[in-house]
C-alpha cells in the first residue's frame, strides 16, 4: 500500500500542516488567507473523485498537498498496470499522465524555436519526409508544424484527409504525436534526450521521463508516454507562472514562445498550441457530436486560467492572476462537472481580494 503523504484530519490540509516536501520544494506557506473549512471541502470532494494527487501551490508556497493510493478494486488495478511506473521518493505515485505531455511538447517545441532549430510555418515533410501522412502528396505538404501543434492538421485519426489544414479543429492525437520525431530530427538527438536538456532534467522535473505505453495503447498512434508526479508538473507550471524561468531566475523559454502558446488559434479559440485557454466565449469540443460549446471553457475558472489536460481527468491550473497552479492525478472523475466543481470551491477557499 502506498504511503498517505498528507495528514489525516481535513483541516491539516492547509499549508502550515503540509507533509514534508522535497527539499528543493517551494517553501510551505502559511494558509492563513485561504479558507479553511472550504479548503477541506474542497479536498475532500477531490479525494472522493478517484484522485491520487492533489496540490495547490500559490506565489511559490504550498497551499495543500496530498497523495492517496490507489483501491484494491479492479478498475483500479487496470489503472496501475496501464498508468503507474512507481512511486516518487516523496510517495506520489509516478502516472502516465496521458494527453498533459502535449502540452510539454508545446513548450519543447518552443525551445526549440529559441534556438533557431525549428520553423513551425515548415511543411511537417521538410522534417520528418513525404508519407507521413494518409493524404496525398500535395494535401500533406500543406501541412505545418503550427497545425500539428494547433490540432488544425485537416487529417483523420487515421490521417488520410479530410479538410484543408488549418480550416478545422480537430483533437488528432496520432498527428500530435508526429511532433516528436519533429523535434529528433530538428535536434539531431533522440526525443528523450531532448526532452531532458530542453526543459525536464534543466527545469528540476527529475521524477518525470518517457516510458513506452503497454499494449492496450498500442493502436493510440502516440506509443509513448509522459510519466511524471504531481509535484514535477507543478514545477512545469511554475515555469510557465514565471514567464520562462526557473525560480532561480534560470530563463529555460522565451517569453516570446510563451505569449505564442498561449494565442488562441484560428480554429479554436479556447485552444493554443496544445494547452487549453478560457477566455473566449465558446470553444470547439474534443469528439463531441456538436463540437461548438458556447461559454467559457471552464466558466467557474478565472478568465486567464491556462490548462494542461489529460485523459482519466489529470489537470494542471495555472492562473497567472492568481499566480496559482493546481495539480491532480489520479482516475477519471465520477462527477462529469469535476472542472466546474473544483473551481467553484477553489474559488470559495482562495483569498477574496
Amino acid at each position: 500500500m502506498l504511503k498517505l503523504i498528507a495528514a489525516a484530519g481535513l483541516l491539516a490540509l492547509t499549508a502550515c500542516a503540509a507533509p514534508p516536501a522535497p527539499a528543493d520544494a517551494p517553501v510551505v506557506a502559511q494558509a492563513s488567507e485561504w479558507n479553511a473549512a472550504a479548503l477541506a471541502d474542497t479536498v475532500a470532494y477531490v479525494q472522493s473523485q478517484k484522485t491520487t494527487g492533489f496540490l495547490i501551490i500559490q506565489d511559490g508556497k504550498t497551499i495543500a498537498e496530498h497523495n492517496w493510493p490507489l483501491p484494491d478494486d479492479e478498475a483500479s488495478q487496470t489503472f496501475r498496470a496501464n498508468f503507474v511506473h512507481g512511486v516518487s521518493a516523496g510517495g506520489a505515485l509516478r502516472e502516465d499522465v496521458a494527453s498533459q505531455q502535449k502540452s510539454l511538447i508545446a513548450l519543447l517545441v518552443g525551445v526549440g524555436i529559441d534556438k533557431g532549430l525549428i520553423d513551425i510555418e515548415k511543411p511537417v515533410a521538410s522534417y520528418i519526409g513525404a508519407g507521413w501522412s494518409k493524404a496525398s502528396p500535395e494535401q500533406e505538404a500543406a501541412i505545418t508544424v503550427r497545425h500539428l501543434l494547433e490540432m488544425s492538421s485537416g487529417l483523420k485519426e487515421n490521417l488520410s484527409f479530410d479538410a484543408p489544414a488549418g480550416t478545422k479543429f480537430f483533437y488528432n492525437t496520432p498527428a500530435y504525436a508526429k511532433l516528436k520525431p519533429v523535434l529528433e530530427k530538428a535536434a539531431k538527438q533522440d526525443f528523450w534526450i531532448v526532452s531532458q536538456l530542453w526543459f525536464t532534467k534543466v527545469g528540476d522535473m527529475h521524477d518525470t521521463g518517457w516510458e513506452q505505453r503497454p499494449a492496450a495503447f498500442a493502436d493510440s498512434g502516440n506509443p509513448t508516454g509522459l510519466v511524471t508526479t504531481p509535484r514535477d508538473l507543478a514545477i512545469m507550471g511554475q515555469i510557465v507562472l514565471n514567464r520562462g524561468r526557473k525560480p532561480n531566475g534560470t530563463r529555460i523559454i522565451s517569453e516570446t514562445q510563451l505569449d505564442a502558446i498561449f494565442t488562441p488559434s484560428s480554429t479554436n479559440p479556447a485552444y493554443g498550441r496544445l494547452w487549453w485557454l478560457n477566455s473566449s466565449d465558446y470553444s470547439m469540443n474534443v469528439g463531441a457530436a456538436s463540437p461548438r460549446r458556447e461559454g467559457r471553457f471552464i466558466p467557474t475558472a478565472p478568465a486567464d486560467t491556462l490548462s494542461a489536460l489529460g485523459a482519466q481527468d489529470r489537470k494542471l491550473f495555472v492562473v497567472p492572476s492568481m499566480k496559482l497552479i493546481v495539480v491532480r492525478t489520479g482516475q477519471a472523475a465520477p462527477d462529469r462537472e469535476f472542472n466546474n466543481t473544483l473551481w467553484q470551491k477553489l474559488m470559495k477557499a482562495a483569498p477574496q481580494h
